[in-house]
């Protein structure tokens, strides 16, 4: 017998290095085994595909729609992002119509569902992403180093982290760094003038993944200020190399961190953001709460859980279709 065949439709391909890369890739990898995958910006058609899995709502849906018209629903996976779930079903025709043809919907943590209208639910999987574990790195104890990593788009909301470093100013023991693509040139120019005025900010550009990720593993906090995330890679690979986070308190942000979690702010409250930072440099015993609520959400984000999920879904859509 052959091997089933998946086809992955990818907003963003390699050269984007963005969350939507990185969770084709992994799928790509976890289903190799059991079946043949490719990954596409836009489905082509291919009459020999058994399951398409569309990462985006609005933005596959040219190749939804294609699938939709030729095969039905049969085979046919949406993975909901943070724009389509907090933007996009609620207002787009065409984000609405994905989530009516898709015979399985994915959200990538619980908060998610609550989003979606009731009759889609029953057909919706929560799929938390996963990555690798890193070592917990010992830090130096002169100063706190928080990182941000996000590219320079205004869902990041990295106008809250330039806010910070002017409130921060005076505080040479807290170290702030940024991480990401200039993909709006306002908001870049806005970073390097921030990295001009404030010595406390570093703007850092883009970086490989591993590159990113080695950065985190060194940092002593991530900050992630976005304004909407589905599921954001950047929170787990923290929680997986033992570093805490300080995060905008959002929907996609508690589903991944949890309810109780203390390290939220309000979002875009620059001020909240940087009592939260002086308190993280100032007391240990808050410092290692997040650490320990960090730590225990981290099974969450283990591969083997995942990958079990993923295939099993997959396996379901061969099944009804066949």
């Amino acid at each position: 017998m052959r091997k089933p065949r998946v086809v992955i439709v990818s907003p963003a391909l390699a050269s984007a290095n963005n969350g939507n890369w990185q969770t084709a890739k992994r799928y790509a990898n976890m289903l190799s085994t059991t079946c043949m995958v490719r990954i596409v910006n836009e489905w082509d058609g291919a009459r020999t595909d058994d399951v398409l899995i569309a990462l985006h709502a609005r933005r596959s849906y040219s190749s939804i729609a294609a699938w939709y018209a030729r095969r039905g629903s049969e085979g046919l996976c949406v993975v909901l992002t943070g724009t389509d779930l907090y933007r996009d079903i609620k207002q787009d025709p065409q984000a609405q119509q994905s989530l009516g043809w898709a015979k399985k919907l994915i959200v990538l943590q619980p908060a998610g569902l609550a989003e979606l209208p009731t009759k889609f639910q029953d057909k919706t999987q929560v799929l938390f992403q996963s990555t690798s574990t890193r070592q917990t790195l010992l830090k130096t104890s002169r100063h706190v180093r928080a990182v941000m990593v996000g590219h320079l788009r205004s869902e990041k909301s990295p106008q809250t982290f330039f806010e910070v470093a002017t409130l921060l100013a005076e505080r040479s023991d807290i170290e702030l760094r940024h991480i990401g693509g200039e993909h709006d040139q306002v908001l870049a120019q806005q970073a390097h003038d921030t990295a001009a005025k404030h010595p406390n900010y570093r703007f850092l550009g883009a970086r490989s993944h591993e590159q990113t990720r080695r950065y985190i593993q060194r940092s002593h906090v991530l900050v992630h200020p976005s304004v909407m995330e589905g599921g954001a890679h950047v929170i787990m690979e923290a929680v997986c190399s033992g570093v805490p986070v300080l995060a905008s308190r959002i929907a996609g942000n508690i589903g991944m961190l949890g309810e109780d979690y203390v390290g939220f702010f309000t979002v875009g409250d620059a001020r909240e953001l940087a009592r939260l930072l002086i308190r993280f440099r100032e007391d240990l015993s808050f410092a290692a709460q997040l650490q320990m609520q960090c730590a225990q959400r981290a099974y969450l984000f283990e591969a083997a859980r995942e990958s079990s999920g993923l295939i099993t879904i997959v396996e379901n859509l061969i099944l009804k279709e066949a």
